[in-house]
């Protein structure tokens, strides 16, 4: 039986699962490395630049949060302490091997479930769209790229991702603000994403 299930059926919130693992329950640190195995590879690859160095960041980041939990403060959330360590790690990983390959991100803002399906034609302009986005943000600084793909991307809200960048939230708006322009600057008409406009400060 998986830790998720042990409670009356219901999945364990992540503050079970954590205070669990802090305790030494190796099944829950489990439970949390399947939760956001995802999330922490996309964000390794954010940095790293190739799925192996980015599988390989990720892995090592997991083992790492495990052996620091006894400084993880109980009050935190998880997922940004996590992609904190995951970044360090995959950054780590880029400078030694001195890696400057392009990256190819993922939009995470694909068709949702239950959406009607797109004509030929727009969905032709939808992936043309995503490419230019993509080669957009793979040309920016890493600083840029960083930013943008974590708000908009893994969906980070602005908190986390000032968790995970170990700034202010301030910091982020003008990261955030200035990144969009620079990306806005590269994409060409008509690839103008909605949902991705400067914060207000």
């Amino acid at each position: 039986m998986r830790v998720a299930d042990e409670v009356e059926g219901r999945p364990l919130e992540e503050a079970e699962l954590v205070d669990r693992a802090r305790h030494g329950d190796v099944e829950a640190y489990g439970e949390l490395v399947d939760r956001y195995r995802p999330v922490a590879f996309r964000a390794a690859y954010l940095v790293a630049g190739n799925a192996a160095d980015a599988e390989d960041a990720a892995q090592e980041a997991f083992v790492k949060a495990y052996y620091a939990l006894g400084r993880f403060r109980a009050e935190a959330a998880f997922r940004p302490w996590l992609l904190r360590i995951v970044t360090n790690e995959a950054r780590n990983r880029r400078r030694s091997a001195g890696r400057r390959e392009r990256l190819a991100l993922r939009l995470s803002a694909d068709r949702r479930p239950g959406d009607a399906a797109p004509s030929p034609e727009a969905a032709v302009m939808d992936r043309a769209m995503k490419e230019a986005i993509l080669v957009a943000v793979s040309e920016l600084r890493e600083i840029d790229r960083i930013v943008i793909a974590y708000r908009y991307f893994l969906d980070l809200s602005e908190a986390e991702t000032a968790d995970v960048l170990g700034v202010r939230r301030g910091t982020v708006k003008s990261r955030l603000n200035r990144a969009l322009a620079r990306l806005r600057e590269r994409l060409p008409e008509g690839a103008r994403p909605s949902g991705m406009e400067a914060v207000d400060g």
